[in-house]
């Protein structure tokens, strides 16, 4: 009998934690809704919501960062692919699995970019003190 792999395991590739902004809107809709990136990959994002989203859902996302004195922002298309309820202290609402669906090449490099560690918050904060 073979042994479950547990979700590190299955990951394929590394997730760097995060604590961005974001906003996205369900493919056709008018409105667009906020949340929070938890962690991301070059194959998708751990987002919360208070929104409650069926699994498979395609979404419009953009992620918010800052970069030097600037607000920038990384957009993809994005599908649901498992959700769950979470909760802490003073919040409730969901986590969202995200795989990434479409990424242009120049959003691609501006992602890869936050993920090296290139764009910090910290970094921002220190330039305005």
């Amino acid at each position: 009998m073979e042994k479950s792999k547990s979700m590190k395991d299955r990951r394929k590739s590394q997730r760097m934690m995060l604590d961005l902004p974001l906003e996205y809107r369900v493919m056709d809709a008018p409105y667009a809704h906020g949340g929070l990136m938890v962690n991301a990959s070059e194959l998708g994002i751990l987002v919360q919501s208070v929104k409650n989203l069926p699994i498979g859902t395609k979404l419009n996302v953009a992620v918010l960062f800052p970069k030097g004195f600037e607000l920038a922002n990384f957009e993809v298309l994005a599908e649901i692919l498992w959700k769950d309820l979470h909760w802490e202290e003073d919040w409730e609402g969901y986590q969202y699995g995200l795989r990434f669906l479409q990424i242009l090449a120049n959003e691609h490099w501006k992602l890869k970019q936050l993920l090296n560690g290139q764009f910090h918050l910290e970094e921002v904060q220190r330039n305005y003190r």
